[in-house]
């Protein structure tokens, strides 16, 4: 199984990594704008060799791993040069503009829409590591429109990285993911903001931030590079989502300013249930 990777940073690199361990590919080859990147994915034997967009050799599978607006424009070109042979997917974190800009491509059938659910707050190769999709979900979005040998090669693959796949529309997909991912990434980038600008000084910060502050914040260090485009191409579910959240932050502000504390007791008991749901998916894993 010969694959191609375009794009060898955290997810691009994470998935050859992965991929090569469970000798589900062969041979991996990579494709990267930095030639920094390049050359540490060469040194890091992430993949097996290098080379251009332009040149890519006949693969089995190709996987975009690049930011999601860079994913789209390049899909359909990507599509344009393969033969009848190859499939492609793209980890991106949104699926419908991408979906869309291929609606009728003539070789739809060979893209396979997909967005493991995993990743961490750091970037470039040298954070790839093998098992950052280890028990984690990947989602096939749209598979009606592709070929089902190549849906079933693809969950093969995420299968062979010990992920857990689920199937649903990519308008569905990008309506759930503003909540569950897109959202967190908006109030830790905000929560991080807040606290630069209000607490000048910086050692009161280092030494009074506790594990909680870390542990929200961690997604501020998140690449501003990758998670733009993903506010820009989910901007209305994102929008909806943070309505929904700012009508909860001025509840609890009002609760606050009106002293019922009690009431603000209730409300988080009735939050915690969260916690069900979470504990839930851990005992799928």
């Amino acid at each position: 199984m010969k694959i191609a990777i375009i794009g060898l940073g955290l997810m691009g690199g994470s998935i050859a990594l992965g991929l090569r361990r469970s000798s589900f590919g062969s041979k991996f080859i990579g494709i990267d704008q930095s030639s920094i990147n390049a050359q540490d994915a060469l040194d890091l034997k992430i993949v097996d060799s290098i080379t251009t967009i332009d040149k890519i050799p006949e693969v089995d599978i190709i996987i975009l791993a690049t930011p999601i607006d860079t994913i789209k424009s390049m899909l359909p070109k990507i599509l344009d040069q393969i033969t009848n042979k190859t499939y492609v997917i793209d980890l991106g974190s949104t699926k419908r503009r991408c979906c869309k800009a291929v609606i009728n491509h003539p070789k739809r059938k060979q893209y396979i829409a997909t967005h493991p659910m995993a990743g961490t707050e750091n970037s470039g190769p040298k954070a790839a590591f093998a098992e950052l999709f280890l028990n984690k979900v990947a989602v096939i979005c749209d598979q009606e429109l592709s070929d089902p040998k190549g849906v079933e090669l693809i969950k093969k693959l995420y299968a062979s990285l010990w992920m857990r796949t689920i199937e649903m529309s990519s308008e569905e997909h990008d309506r759930h993911i503003a909540y569950v991912s897109h959202l967190s990434h908006v109030t830790s980038f905000a929560l991080g903001n807040t606290v630069l600008n209000i607490e000048k000084n910086e050692k009161n910060i280092f030494d009074m931030a506790s594990t909680g502050f870390a542990s929200t914040v961690r997604l501020a260090k998140s690449s501003p590079e990758m998670w733009a485009p993903i506010f820009e191409h989910n901007k209305d579910n994102v929008l909806f989502a943070l309505d929904a959240y700012i009508k909860n932050l001025e509840y609890i502000k009002n609760m606050l300013s009106q002293n019922q504390f009690d009431k603000i007791k209730n409300y988080m008991s009735e939050t915690n249930d969260i916690r069900r749901i979470l504990n839930g998916i851990n005992n799928i894993k």
